[in-house]
Order: C-alpha cells, then sequence, then structure tokens
C-alpha cells in the first residue's frame, strides 16, 4: 500500500464520518443557541435547561435520519472492500 492510497482511503473515512454527524451537529447548535436566546431574553440561568430541548431534538433526529446514515456507512464499506484488490503490498 503506498501513501496515496493510505491518503485516500483516509480522506474517504473522514468525509463519511463528517456526513454522517453533520445532522445530529447541526440540530444540536441551533436548538442550543435557541435556548440561550431564550435564556438570555428571560434572564432565566439555569444550564440544565438546554439538555431536554437537545435530547429531543437529536432523538428526533436519529429516528429520522438513520436509513440515510446506515446507507452511507454501506457505501464507505463497498467502496472500502472494492480497494481491497487494488491495494499493493510490497514484501
Amino acid at each position: 500500500m503506498n501513501t496515496q492510497q493510505l491518503y485516500d482511503i483516509l480522506n474517504l473515512f473522514l468525509y463519511t464520518t463528517i456526513l454522517i454527524s453533520l445532522p445530529i451537529l447541526v440540530v444540536s447548535l441551533v436548538i442550543g443557541l435557541l435556548v440561550s436566546i431564550f435564556q438570555a431574553a428571560t434572564q432565566i440561568n439555569e444550564s440544565t435547561l438546554s439538555f431536554l430541548p437537545k435530547m429531543a431534538a437529536i432523538t428526533l433526529v436519529l429516528v429520522i435520519m438513520t436509513p440515510w446514515m446506515l446507507r452511507k456507512m454501506e457505501d464507505f464499506t463497498h467502496q472500502i472492500y472494492e480497494k481491497i484488490p487494488y491495494i499493493v503490498t510490497k514484501n
């Protein structure tokens, strides 16, 4: 295996990881921002206030997006298996 093949596999891995985790991170960020704005407007300084809305939103996103995430992981696995015959090993 040469370094370019290794970089290609690593790049594919990082891209797939970011793509799969992005919906959860974006929803968590948006909910956290909305709760922070609400806390600033009402002057409620409770640190645990954002926990329940974030958990509910993340659970909803996971329920909706799990089939898509699994397809992406399956595609990644197939791409890795397709590259196995082309990896040249040096003895």
